[in-house]
């Protein structure tokens, strides 16, 4: 499998560290041919739009599989286009990024949290596939970087602690400050740092590897202090062609306490799942943790893949809007809104 060397130095490192992400050789840059089945290795051909997408029943939402590429139409800008390349990739290897709220609104949720992410990862994570680990609340921090274990991984769940509770987690790797401006640190803390993680997560791990790669967020979607915006955030995942699945999670005790209801932005988290591909997945008490973990295993292992080459193929930097329509008009797709037509955002 093709894993681009994505070397990276963290750059304002608590005590001194430094963190190398996973280094292996190219193994095969060519693009398979028209209708040409997945395999193992993943093919890049910079030149075709690749989009990862899942398809489900308009009534009762249950995925959809086994469909063909005779079973979809792409438009780009409204204008149809030609599929070159089209497959289920339900077994190619998965990069995958967890990251979890650990800000005050989300205390007495991370112990369930907890317990749930760890079986998660224990049933979705095989030798092939890599995940890493991200919290995030007055700082940003890197628990676990790419790893094919899930002991690891729930190690690093073990070290996760709220910030009422441990407060900022000295000796921990903060994500790097990848704009001139001032991303919140231990030294200037703030509140929660959603967009700053999910910006930091996209642009500085996700967007040199190639593949199925997805952000998984658990969080109210509360934003305070973040550098970035929503729109920022949003259109980092965008470049890096990952998919955002949010797990809109709320303590309604804590919003009580200060006279609220509710709490959080599932709607802003909504808007960032649905431009990138994915969806917000809401625990209640009828719907728990642990199952919203196995709908979005479900998902990821339920994907199809359509490559194909704009009829516009100047990379200019534009946004590009995309539709993929099925024939049965009870099936949905669900897939990202478009693209930025520079080389390194179109595969």
């Amino acid at each position: 499998m093709t894993r681009r060397d994505c070397a990276l130095t963290l750059a304002a490192l608590l005590g001194g560290r430094s963190l190398l992400a996973r280094q292996q050789p190219d193994q095969n840059q060519s693009g398979p041919g028209p209708g040409e089945d997945s395999s193992p290795v993943i093919r890049v051909n910079v030149d075709l739009v690749n989009i990862l997408f899942t398809v489900h029943k308009k009534h009762g939402g249950e995925l959809v599989p086994n469909l063909t590429k005779d079973d979809f139409t792409v438009f780009e800008d409204g204008k149809q286009q030609t599929i070159e390349r089209f497959s289920r990739d339900t077994d190619l290897p998965l990069t995958l990024g967890l990251l979890v709220d650990v800000s005050a609104s989300q205390m007495n949720l991370i112990e369930i949290e907890r317990d749930a992410a760890s079986a998660f990862f224990g049933s979705v994570i095989r030798p092939k596939d890599e995940a890493f680990l991200i919290t995030f609340g007055k700082d940003t921090e890197l628990l676990q970087d790419y790893t094919s274990s899930p002991h690891l991984l729930r190690a690093a769940l073990g070290q996760m602690r709220g910030d009422e509770v441990g407060g900022p987690m000295m000796g921990r790797s903060p994500l790097p400050n990848t704009n001139p401006g001032p991303i919140p640190t231990s030294g200037n803390p703030k509140g929660t740092l959603l967009y700053d993680a999910i910006y930091l997560a996209a642009n500085e791990k996700l967007k040199s590897e190639v593949g199925r790669k997805a952000v998984v967020l658990i969080t109210d979607g509360e934003d305070q202090g973040s550098y970035y915006s929503r729109n920022q955030a949003t259109e980092s995942a965008q470049r890096a062609n990952a998919i955002i699945y949010s797990i809109y999670y709320v303590d309604p005790w804590f919003y009580r306490q200060y006279g609220g209801f509710g709490g959080g932005d599932e709607s802003g988290l909504r808007k960032m799942s649905d431009e990138t591909g994915g969806r917000v997945f809401t625990v209640k008490k009828n719907h728990t943790l642990q199952e919203v973990f196995k709908e979005i295993q479900d998902e990821m292992r339920s994907q199809y893949s359509i490559g194909y080459r704009s009829t516009k193929p100047e990379r200019d930097g534009s946004y590009r809007k995309i539709e993929i329509k099925t024939a049965d008009k009870d099936d949905v797709v669900q897939a990202r809104k478009g693209y930025y037509a520079t080389p390194n955002d179109a595969g």
